[in-house]
């Protein structure tokens, strides 16, 4: 058995528990960049982390002009403030943009050079200035996470950055921050945690020698993987669509938070696979959401590997809240698949790649550039040649597949054809 776990040097998590921020900042260093984004700035909430930061720590320079999906505009923007402000501990406050952007910032910032000098898997040679991640959306994990995915504009996909080393020192998780959260972010970020899960729990299992945990990060499923995918699938199923259809539901709210933050540990090692990796050219040419692109093709690449994976959709589907006691894996995953439909369907995300604009004869170019996303790739439990991953991309481009729900889940849905 060789296995590993990764996450921060503490995570805290709870209602209220954005208190101890200023505290856990001014243990860090005395010299702070806070990352965060206009309209967060503009909340209550932030402004009074801010407000109590500035009073606790003898120097605080805000950045907020972090933009979606982190330009590498924004990166030499940010690492600019934190040279000239000689900052020595980043507090992240906001979604996965904002702290995807103080990661790499803290890179530049210990080891110099820029973006392009990490891309790839531990390129980063050693530990960042220490990173304080709240999150404000239940979604990427980026809090928990050793990767940073930041947009090139040289290049036809997103890049990342995947490190042991920038997995933030400190997490704290209070789901009192996403209770402004708008429904359209609450939908796309909370299906990017469900995909982080159950990617997660369907990865391809691989054997490792000692030194692979230190000079990989992802490292495809374990036991203890599977452990916390399952708990996050099974809050995320339960509560994504209250969430979005009621903000203020609280009890939803913690779920998102627990559930997104669990999907983080488990993703952590054992890696996302197909639907992230085929997102990433998609995104760069639609400009779309990441978490509306993952959720879109993420029934299709399940369906695509399905031989390897049935006995595990089904016990998804048991996860999801599914009556299937009498149902065979075969059943049961039919039943798990196309209750995933209709739970795209409730939050939102479009049903096929056309209907974001994709044009079909950039399906074979896209396969290809995704099928070099090794880091993610390899994790696909199915055939990951550029054919095969064409195929992927034809099924979500029209939409063909064709199910029947089994039983109606926990959560209240109805059986429908």
């Amino acid at each position: 058995m060789l296995e590993t776990v990764r996450g921060p040097r503490q995570l805290i998590v709870g209602e209220g528990v954005a208190q101890n921020i200023p505290r856990v900042v001014a243990e860090c260093g005395s010299r702070v960049l806070i990352v965060t984004d206009q309209i967060l700035l503009g909340q209550p909430g932030v402004a009074e982390i801010v407000a109590a930061v500035r009073e606790k720590v003898e120097v605080v320079e805000v950045f907020s002009d972090a933009t979606p999906d982190v330009p590498l505009a924004d990166v030499a923007l940010a690492v600019s403030v934190a040279a000239e402000m000689d900052a020595d501990v980043i507090l992240a406050i906001g979604g996965g943009t904002v702290i995807d952007l103080a990661k790499i910032v803290g890179v530049i910032r210990r080891h110099g050079g820029t973006p392009r000098d990490f891309y790839g898997e531990s390129k980063v040679p050693g530990p960042t200035i220490p990173l304080v991640a709240v999150p404000t959306t239940s979604g990427t994990g980026s809090e928990l996470t050793p990767v940073s995915v930041l947009t090139d504009p040289d290049r036809q996909l997103k890049v990342g950055v995947s490190s042991v080393h920038i997995v933030p020192d400190f997490a704290i998780v209070d789901p009192e921050l996403t209770y402004t959260c708008p429904a359209t972010v609450t939908a796309h970020s909370g299906i990017d945690a469900f995909c982080h899960a159950v990617e997660s729990y369907t990865a391809r299992p691989r054997a490792h020698g000692p030194r692979d945990p230190v000079e990989q990060v992802f490292l495809g499923r374990n036991p203890i993987t599977d452990h916390y995918a399952l708990l996050a699938a099974e809050r995320i199923a339960r509560s994504l669509r209250r969430a979005v259809r009621d903000g203020g539901d609280t009890d939803a709210r913690a779920d998102m938070s627990y559930g997104s933050m669990l999907a983080g540990l488990a993703f952590s090692h054992a890696g996302n696979a197909a639907p992230h990796a085929l997102q990433y050219p998609i995104g760069a040419a639609t400009h779309t959401p990441h978490g509306l692109g993952v959720g879109l093709l993420l029934p299709y690449a399940l369906n695509a590997a399905r031989d390897a994976i049935g006995d595990r959709l089904a016990i998804l589907a048991r996860v999801c809240g599914l009556d299937v006691t009498d149902a065979s894996d075969a059943e049961a995953a039919d039943a798990f698949l196309t209750w995933l439909d209709r739970l795209l369907a409730d939050i939102g995300i479009p049903p096929t790649l056309a209907d974001i604009g994709v044009a079909r004869a950039d399906l074979p170019r896209f396969a290809e550039l995704a099928s070099g996303v090794t880091r993610l790739i390899q994790n696909h439990p199915g055939p990951t040649d550029a054919a095969s991953l064409t195929s992927i991309l034809e099924a979500a481009w029209t939409g063909d597949r064709t199910r029947q729900i089994l039983t109606p889940s926990r959560d209240g849905d109805r059986p429908f054809t």
